[in-house]
């Protein structure tokens, strides 16, 4: 099956011979691999490049082990680089399994790294560079600072739903199954739901967790990591710090664990693309508050397989699937604190409203609200309470369970239905 992803391809293309590595970057079985290799491969293929000019190399596969030395990937590369005359395109699979190697030629024991190898070969005029990895490690401040700005990335999520609706020949059920079973790309080879749970499943013993433990040299903690995912998977579009979860393993796992090392876990599964945090931003105060904050799966089927499949109605899922299509889409989203004061009898109380996200891109912003529904006129009130405590001019937006033809209010308040908005974007809306 043919699944185009052409918001990803059109950056590729338009980064072509920009002078710069070109990073792809995501979870595992995003389709990060399908991006390069098959889908902009074709591309180059159809624009006259031959297939001798595409130098591949996939460093998770085994018999490509020996390349994740630096020195050996960066030869593998020059030999195929037969004319000075002719450009060439690099594709590296999964480069974070590029390991440091000592530099022989010097006795300070310094680490010979991938970057150093790309840093090479991006000095030959007529190669250009693309590599892929599903570790943020690979993208860090010192990382970043050894590329000296020669690093290009392009973050990959898993299909967004307008993605999925168009790969998918049951329109009438795509969101249903999209919902509960998400956006993984292989999901759409599979047409039984016991072989979706199972792949999903599979996906985190298998893949995410033994990364996370064998990259990170962790011993007797999958225990641990599981209870954790599950914990943030029952929790999404509620705020929650490290305390609250220290608290948890101990009344509900009789497991004391510091938080200071639930820290360094969560940062691990961010690492690792599985979550993402959203921190609260105050509105009137134009202030970031560093805890507590909001964690969302990167990809909902994966939040439900972790909670096997029971917590799957849409009020739990709907704030998370908006989250991602937001990110997907390219804008910063945080979650809004709004201060406000009223009075109750003789003395003014302090308290606060949240609004589910802050969207910003530039210079432009808009509010946004998840509502399953506002059937009535309390719950509209009390959905839009936030909402009408800003008092500037940006969009504010209640997006609806409901299958609706969207309106606006008294308020300018516009609410339109979750298929809509996932289908559309703000763009469109």
């Amino acid at each position: 099956m043919e699944i185009e992803r052409p918001q990803y391809l059109q950056k590729l293309i338009r980064k072509q011979f920009n002078g710069k590595v070109k990073i792809i970057t995501g979870i595992r079985r995003c389709g990060k691999s399908y991006l390069l290799f098959h889908l902009f491969k074709n591309h180059l293929l159809q624009s006259g490049v031959k297939q001798e000019q595409i130098i591949e190399i996939a460093l998770d596969e085994l018999d490509n082990t020996p390349y994740r030395n630096p020195f050996k990937l960066d030869r593998f590369i020059r030999d195929r680089m037969v004319s000075p005359a002719v450009k060439y395109y690099a594709f590296i699979d999964e480069i974070q399994f590029s390991s440091a190697m000592k530099n022989p030629y010097t006795e300070e024991g310094e680490k010979i790294t991938f970057v150093d190898a790309l840093l090479g070969l991006m000095k030959l005029p007529n190669l250009d560079i693309y590599v892929t990895g599903s570790n943020s490690r690979m993208l860090s401040s010192d990382i970043l600072t050894q590329f000296r700005d020669r690093g290009d990335e392009i973050h990959m999520n898993p299909l967004s739903f307008a993605e999925f609706y168009a790969a998918v020949p049951d329109k009438i059920h795509a969101f249903r199954d999209y919902s509960i079973f998400g956006g993984m790309p292989y999901l759409l080879e599979l047409s039984e739901p016991e072989e979706k749970i199972n792949y999903l499943k599979t996906l985190f013993t298998e893949t995410y967790l033994r990364d996370i433990i064998e990259r990170n040299h962790l011993k007797n903690s999958s225990e641990i990591l599981e209870i954790l995912l599950d914990f943030i998977s029952s929790a999404i579009g509620s705020l929650t710090n490290t305390a609250k979860l220290e608290s948890r393993f101990q009344s509900e796992k009789h497991i004391s664990i510091s938080h200071t090392t639930l820290a360094q876990y969560l940062t691990w599964f961010e690492e690792a693309y599985l979550i993402s945090g959203a921190k609260r931003y105050d509105i009137k105060g134009s202030r970031y508050f560093s805890t507590p904050m909001k964690y969302y799966f990167t990809d909902i089927g994966l939040r439900n397989a972790r909670l096997n499949f029971r917590q799957v109605e849409q009020t739990h899922t709907m704030e998370n699937m908006i989250y991602n299509d937001l990110i997907s889409r390219g804008y910063s989203v945080d979650v809004g604190v709004v201060p406000v004061r009223r009075k109750e009898g003789d003395r003014r109380v302090s308290s606060q409203l949240e609004i589910d996200f802050i969207v910003n891109r530039g210079t432009s912003r808009c509010y946004i609200q998840s509502a399953l529904r506002v059937d009535s006129k309390e719950k509209q009130a009390q959905e839009t309470a936030s909402l009408r405590e800003v008092k500037d001019s940006f969009r504010k937006i209640v997006v609806l369970g409901d299958d609706i033809i969207p309106w606006h209010d008294e308020n300018g308040i516009y609410y339109v239905g979750i298929q809509d908005f996932l289908l559309k974007g703000l763009e469109e809306i």
